[in-house]
């Protein structure tokens, strides 16, 4: 039909992820059509990455981004390194200049499969994460949930890689602590005046840190590179780890490096294509395929 466009169903460490081919298109992904798509075993995802014509020379792409809620998002690190191997496959390229509302992208195909992305620089300054109120140090702000005398979680290291982060330092596993309950709540908070991704953070190593994440517009993911990579900086950034560290998600593992020479956050980790089919962007009707030449995220033959 015409209205269909390929997609393929892919994931970053299990985060979940529709690679959407828009290109050759005016038109966008609706919040209808992602709302439809998410409720949907087959196809309920974390992030939608659209792929549209590139709008500037130089760049291969211009990427929509958007949330599980049908919200827009700004960056999407596993996202982005599923765009990449999905246009590898297709192109035979290894590296790629991408476009998005957080600007420019950088990244590519490694020999053994792993992706690179430069995520860019990190922001601290309180009106650029943005914060409601101003901070001097947004190292460590003012926020807790739970009884004031014995707070649950408090005091985060606040950063932005494009897109807001709270990291909650923690003593113990990260998986005992009730994401499901406080990610919402910290989600909103009125400091944070466009949500906030909200991550517990456990240091093993000045290498090695643990990390599960409640993803703004999306809830609990076992992969969200953006907060892997706002974690890795603020661990640096408070004396807790090196500049590159591994990043153990729910998924697996994730190589961080906020390199000196620029200032810039490189995440490396893998990529994964599962299936293939058509759908309508304004309803979210699909239809699933088997791969062919050509398809986006298609192996290459």
């Amino acid at each position: 039909m015409a209205d269909q466009v390929q997609f393929a169903r892919m994931n970053g460490l299990g985060n979940k992820i529709l690679v959407v081919d828009m290109r050759g298109r005016k038109d966008r992904v609706t919040r209808q059509a992602a709302i439809v798509l998410n409720a949907d075993p087959a196809t309920e995802f974390d992030q939608i990455m659209a792929i549209h014509d590139p709008k500037s020379a130089g760049t291969d792409a211009w990427i929509d981004i958007v949330n599980s809620d049908g919200s827009m998002a700004q960056a999407c690190g596993n996202g982005t390194r599923c765009v990449v191997q999905a246009l590898a496959a297709e192109t035979g390229k290894k590296a790629f200049l991408f476009h998005t509302v957080a600007g420019l992208l950088e990244a590519k195909e490694h020999d053994d499969g792993s992706i690179s992305v430069d995520m860019g620089k990190p922001r601290f300054r309180w009106d650029q994460i943005p914060l409601a109120e101003e901070f001097h140090d947004t190292r460590r702000i003012e926020l807790q949930i739970g009884p004031i005398e014995a707070p649950v979680l408090h005091s985060p290291s606040v950063v932005s890689m494009g897109n807001p982060h709270a990291i909650f330092w923690v003593e113990n596993d990260v998986s005992g602590y009730d994401l499901d309950r406080f990610g919402p709540l910290l989600e909103n908070h009125p400091i944070f005046p466009e949500r906030a991704n909200i991550s517990v953070a456990r240091i093993r190593s000045r290498q090695e840190m643990d990390l599960r994440t409640w993803e703004r517009g999306a809830g609990l993911t076992l992969a969200c590179g953006s907060a892997a990579c706002a974690a890795a900086v603020s661990g640096a950034r408070t004396g807790r780890t090196e500049r590159a560290v591994t990043v153990n998600v729910p998924g697996g593992p994730l190589r961080i490096e906020w390199r000196e020479s620029d200032d810039h956050v490189i995440m490396t980790g893998p990529a994964e294509w599962e299936w293939s089919g058509t759908l309508d962007p304004v309803t979210g009707i699909f239809e699933r395929n088997e791969p062919e030449s050509g398809d986006i995220g298609a192996r290459a033959p």
